[in-house]
């Protein structure tokens, strides 16, 4: 057993699980900040009453993303020592702001919207609603400039093996960070939208709060279709532009391209082969990957060939799971664009086919985000830190394959008893809630 590769396979899984959580948490807190202010402009009760449905779910997936978030935290220092000694004067100062300011702010008024209603005014409970999201918003950007630094390092000198801080403001807005936040950022509003759209359905389909359920759907498909082309352009098309010029081995990888090119095809769907690396059934868009990196159809875009073969990612994984991300996307496009229209015309509620793909759709948009996170972490390989640090260098020298394969199996095991523990809670919840307030 190989002590990097098993660490490398439980950050992998704690990260995963965690990840789950967290688009939730961020695209229903913005969720119900369109229900809130929609109750409270329109003086409709059936708003309100929605957002205190998916407040209990909220507050469910705050909990558990919390608790995950933690495990995966204390890996740095159990299994990935070298690497935070490497960038610890780096990423101090982000994870700081976001433990003590934005994480902080998130549940102080989180509990202040759950516990306020009744309690004190409209505006400052639709304002701790705002608060919320913003500050899960705020957690989420600080987070992502720690990540992008590995991506793109800026702002820092090397010395005695150590990565030092220079310029602050280099490090935090390096070339990647706002290409990623944004992408991610959209992501995280597909999830909640979709979330909120599932569970509509969901209540549609069993006649619980009929009316409630038909404002989810309004409200969650016309937003799940803005976020979802948002996505492509421009925020999806600019971070592949960023990638291209700023990480040409993994935008290579990604994109299957493994001889350099001008005119450079855009590979559609393909079936990729690692060992030599080849794609067959290619279907490709010619001279579109140029324009979509560099603006010009006729641009050269660097491939395999030209890296090191000691710097070339894995090629089969960040091939498939960038495409599967980019399908998904597509599908969610499809998805909300025939709902909006069916909104449009009226005839929604009667579509049975549609209302019961809905809640299927769920996992989906989520399942799009751990893609593109694969496809992103996955293709900065061999590198840990971009560059600088390679993966195999950053382990922990102490941490035996024993150590790390006994405490993943432990891991693994309580992730899975709380996922079903989790998905019991939000299924309990919506039923519970809709039955209690037809009764009512």
């Amino acid at each position: 057993m190989d002590a990097v590769l098993l660490a490398r396979w439980q950050f992998a899984l704690t990260i995963s699980f965690h990840f789950i959580f967290v688009p939730i948490s961020i695209g229903l807190a913005w969720m119900l900040v369109v229900m809130e202010s929609l109750g409270w402009w329109k003086h409709d009760k059936d708003y309100v009453n929605l957002a205190k449905l998916f407040a209990k779910l909220l507050a469910i997936t705050f909990g558990v993303g919390v608790a995950t978030g933690v495990v995966m935290e204390f890996q740095f220092g159990t299994n990935w020592a070298e690497y935070s000694k490497f960038v610890g004067d780096i990423f101090g100062a982000p994870l700081a702001i976001e433990g003590i300011f934005a994480f902080f702010l998130e549940s102080v008024f989180l509990g202040i919207y759950l516990f306020g209603r009744e309690r004190i005014g409209r505006f400052l409970h639709w304002f701790s609603a705002l608060m919320v999201a913003v500050g899960a918003t705020i957690s989420a950007f600080w987070i992502i400039v720690a990540n992008s630094w590995q991506q793109t390092p800026a702002g820092y000198v090397t010395k005695a093996n150590r990565a030092e801080l220079t310029d602050f403001w280099a490090a935090v807005f390096n070339p990647s960070t706002l290409p990623r936040f944004f992408h991610t950022m959209d992501s995280a509003l597909t999830v909640g939208a979709f979330f909120v759209a599932g569970v509509g359905a969901f209540m549609l389909l069993r006649n619980l709060q009929v009316d409630i359920a038909k404002k989810a759907l309004r409200v969650a498909l016309p937003l799940g279709l803005l976020f979802s082309l948002l996505n492509v352009v421009p925020f999806g098309h600019e971070h592949a532009k960023q990638v291209a010029q700023t990480q040409p081995a993994k935008f290579a990888a990604i994109e299957g391209l493994y001889t350099s090119q001008t005119a450079a095809p855009l590979v559609v769907f393909a079936v990729p082969f690692q060992k030599i690396p080849a794609l067959k059934a290619a279907v490709e868009i010619p001279a579109m990957l140029s324009w979509m990196a560099f603006g010009d159809l006729n641009a050269k875009v660097r491939g395999i060939d030209e890296f090191p073969a000691d710097e070339i990612p894995p090629l089969w994984l960040s091939f498939v799971s960038f495409h599967n991300m980019v399908v998904l996307g597509m599908l969610f496009i499809a998805v909300c664009a025939w709902g909006t229209l069916k909104l449009i015309r009226k005839k929604l509620w009667s579509n049975l086919w549609f209302l019961k793909l809905l809640p299927w759709m769920v996992p989906l948009p989520v399942a799009a985000c751990l893609f593109g996170w694969t496809a992103a972490e996955v293709g900065r390989q061999p590198w840990v830190v971009y560059g600088l640090l390679k993966t195999e260098d950053a382990v922990t020298i102490t941490a035996g394959p024993t150590e790390i394969l006994i405490s993943m199996i432990m891991i693994c095991t309580v992730y899975l008893a709380l996922f079903f523990v989790w998905y019991y809670l939000i299924v309990r919840v919506v039923k519970d809630s809709v039955l209690t307030r037809k009764e009512s």
